[in-house]
């Protein structure tokens, strides 16, 4: 896969609905995973989606999750751009150059689902999530 830039929208407990809604207007094939199947099953948060995506036919793509508990959920500051593919090195590139002079809110690090994933705020303020998919077999 490519690497590609799409939109990663949070919500306060609404994403499966919203993320339906969306499946609902665009098509296409919608993946949701819970807090409970990464791990956190005795978690307030385990019902909550801890990802989803929905790839449409005519090549959008979306991307969010619920907000957990602990983290603040503000109204007007649910977006990130999200840069996700297989490149290892030119996300590392990104997220080195996009970062500089940001306030890093993540490190790129590998995650409890596999793959290397980090956050940051830009220095004009725009919230960046990359993700670099694990190697597959």
């Amino acid at each position: 896969m490519a690497s590609r830039l799409n939109p990663y929208i949070s919500y306060n407990g609404t994403a499966r609905e919203a993320f339906e809604f969306y499946r609902s207007v665009f098509g296409g094939e919608l993946t949701m995973n819970t807090f409970a199947e990464f791990g956190a099953e005795g978690s307030p948060d385990a019902d909550k989606i801890m990802h989803a995506s929905l790839e449409a036919p005519n090549g959008f793509a979306l991307m969010g999750s619920d907000t957990p508990e602990g983290m603040d959920f503000k109204p007007g500051t649910t977006m990130s751009v999200s840069l996700s593919g297989d490149d290892g090195d030119d996300l590392r590139g990104y997220y080195e150059k996009l970062s500089e002079g940001g306030t890093v809110t993540m490190p790129l690090e590998k995650q409890m689902w596999g793959d290397e994933f980090g956050m940051f705020v830009d220095r004009f303020g725009v919230s960046w999530m990359v993700n670099i998919a694990a190697p597959q077999g």
